[in-house]
């Protein structure tokens, strides 16, 4: 399989990395002390099309392929767990289901704002009964007019502190079950009846999370995003890719973390040496590349199959389960590297252990990767 990429692409990554060094990595720090959205970062970030990658240019977005993709979201987070996130929501959650199920209307309202930083989005779906269990929606949508009206909470929605808008998912067939009935629908979030509750983390501190609740909004009849009762199929297809982005996300934090106890075990002497000239040491860092460059390589394989119109659940399961089990594992060992070092509160070691921890939670746990990656597997070898 073929990873290289083109001049553009190139060129693309080196300005990326440059933002990075120069602008990302030195304000890590304070974004997680202060648990501050950072808006400046983020448009600085859409001036390189980070905020639209996938988008094609016509539309305002970068038109680059998932690989190069999934590239910057690892290079953002070797700086910053937490824009990584924010451009990954934006990205792969709203903007990129925006262009594949919206009418032109609602892209012209929309898309471009979103790929160009001038908007933000963000993804309603959790709810406090619905997370690993994303079907069972509470949420309601009822036909009232020409218009609908929604009520109900969702919880842990990113950007949802300064998102302009949601794409909020809602029962809309009274009486359905589990998947079945469940609508999309973009909400600009200045509407009356929308109330937004902070919600604070352990670690990718400064998303702007929030708990949701609306109470009877009234939404006009622009605001259903593709077809009626088919928003759990556009919620999960749009999972694949974020799933893809937020395996690029822990490899960035896994990445760091190996940085960071290589140049401590390059630097610190113990008994008369440097600590890197032990080999139990010496190990714990060669089972660390391997393990992050197995996850990198299920990352691109993952992102090179993205770019068609197959679903690519498996893949993405796959790819997120190693790349952010990898990850936490070379915080982990990061951190015993370092010792005393990097258990200190204000370390970047232990900003990036709370950091990483996150990965095995959102868009999908771990365990639910598993059942994604068994059902294909029993379905394939059963079918």
């Amino acid at each position: 399989m073929d990873f290289s990429l083109s001049a553009g692409q190139e060129a693309f990554l080196d300005a990326v990395r440059a933002f990075v060094r120069d602008r990302v990595t030195p304000a890590a720090a304070r974004i997680d002390e202060t648990a501050t959205f950072p808006r400046q970062l983020v448009d600085e970030a859409s001036r390189l099309s980070l905020t639209g990658v996938t988008i094609p240019q016509a539309l305002g977005g970068g038109g680059h392929d998932y690989v190069a993709y999934a590239m910057a979201m690892e290079a953002v987070s070797f700086g910053s767990a937490t824009l990584a996130v924010i451009l990954s929501v934006n990205n792969s959650l709203v903007a990129e289901p925006l262009h594949e199920h919206g009418t032109e209307p609602q892209k012209t309202r929309w898309l471009r704002p979103l790929a160009t930083g001038r908007a933000l989005g963000a993804f309603a779906l959790s709810e406090a009964q619905a997370g690993s269990d994303a079907a069972n929606q509470q949420t309601v949508a009822r036909p009232d007019g020409n218009q609908f009206m929604l009520r109900g909470t969702k919880v842990w929605v990113a950007l949802g502190e300064v998102a302009d808008v949601a794409m909020v998912f809602a029962r809309t067939e009274p009486g359905s079950t589990r998947s079945r009935g469940i609508s999309a629908f973009l909400v600009p979030l200045g509407l009356p009846g929308i109330t937004r509750k902070p919600s604070d983390s352990l670690g990718v501190r400064g998303l702007g999370c929030v708990d949701l609740t609306f109470d009877d909004v009234r939404v006009d009849t622009s605001a259903p995003l593709g077809e009626p009762g088919r928003g759990f199929a556009i919620a999960m297809r749009a999972l694949e890719g974020g799933r893809i982005a937020i395996a690029a996300q822990a490899l960035g934090v896994g990445r760091a973390a190996l940085d960071e106890a290589i140049a401590y075990a390059r630097e610190r002497e113990v008994f008369g040496q440097p600590l890197g000239e032990f080999q139990a040491v010496q190990f714990q860092l060669a089972d660390l590349a391997t393990d992050l460059a197995a996850a990198r390589m299920l990352t691109w394989r993952a992102a090179s199959l993205r770019g068609g119109a197959s679903r690519v659940a498996y893949e993405a399961a796959m790819a997120k389960l190693h790349a952010s089990e990898a990850a936490h594992r070379a915080a982990d060992r990061a951190m015993q590297i370092l010792a005393s070092a990097g258990y200190r509160r204000g370390s970047t070691i232990e900003r990036l252990f709370r950091d990483v921890r996150a990965a095995e939670i959102y868009q999908g746990t771990s365990e639910v990767q598993r059942m994604v990656i068994a059902e294909h597997l029993l379905e394939t070898r059963m079918g």
